[in-house]
């Protein structure tokens, strides 16, 4: 049987700060950590190039501390901060599996990762190193969504590919209404007009108007992210 081949070369996956929970309510799961950096290998493997922008929302998120009263700003920077806890931790996992990997942060803290330098990014991968970007853009109001298109954007990827626990888009939340129907594809437009929970419009935005698509797909079944770049019809295109 022939080999398959992967329909990319560059992609950009986003990975919420749940992701790394695991067994647990709050914080990170080491071990998960290491699954989920196993299968990054595994697509390292196929010849394809890697960044991960990583969130925080195990261990912070911005808006939870708005709500409790904190200024905006005051609370998405927090946020962002403890997405480069998570960039540190699935930096080490990769790199415990055999990965060379780099932490880039949109926030400037020279002990614990690189800045965020495009030509140096696309060096890197360009020499088979995985990305990791953590931060955001630097900027309170914009959600690591927004900061995972723009990045997907500067380091001309592909395709991103949104990580999630659902496989895939639904016309409202699965969990909670059992005749939510899914789409196997779907254009960024009617993704904005009837409100689906993909990621937030700004980013929805900058994916429509410069044509990269978004593979919507759920992370907690083993291989899905090879057979996303593989071209399988994984979870919800976004087109």
């Amino acid at each position: 049987m022939a080999r398959q081949k992967p329909v990319y070369t560059r992609v950009l996956i986003k990975l919420s700060g749940e992701s790394l929970l695991g067994r647990h309510s709050y914080g990170i799961d080491l071990d998960r950590a290491l699954a989920i950096a196993q299968e990054i290998k595994e697509v390292r493997e196929l010849g394809i190039q890697v960044a991960i922008m990583i969130g925080g929302g195990n261990i912070f998120r911005g808006i939870r501390g708005t709500e409790a009263g904190m200024d905006r700003a005051a609370a998405d920077q927090m946020g962002l901060l403890a997405t480069v806890i998570n960039g540190i931790a699935l930096q080490e996992a990769l790199e415990k599996v055999g990965i060379v990997c780099r932490h880039v942060s949109a926030m400037e803290i020279k002990a614990l990762a690189e800045p965020f330098i495009r030509r140096r990014v696309i060096r890197h991968l360009e020499k088979d190193r995985v990305v990791v970007f953590s931060a955001g853009i630097g900027s309170p109001y914009f959600t690591t969504d927004t900061a995972a298109a723009l990045r997907a954007l500067e380091i001309k990827a592909e395709v991103i590919m949104k990580a999630t626990k659902v496989d895939g888009v639904y016309s409202a939340d699965p969990m909670l209404d059992k005749n939510a129907k899914k789409f196997a594809s779907i254009r960024y437009l009617q993704v904005i007009q009837k409100g689906l929970k993909v990621m937030d419009s700004t980013a929805i935005s900058l994916c429509k108007d410069n044509h990269v698509p978004i593979v919507v797909f759920n992370l907690n079944k083993r291989g899905n992210i090879r057979r996303a770049v593989l071209g399988e019809k994984v979870g919800t295109l976004v087109h």
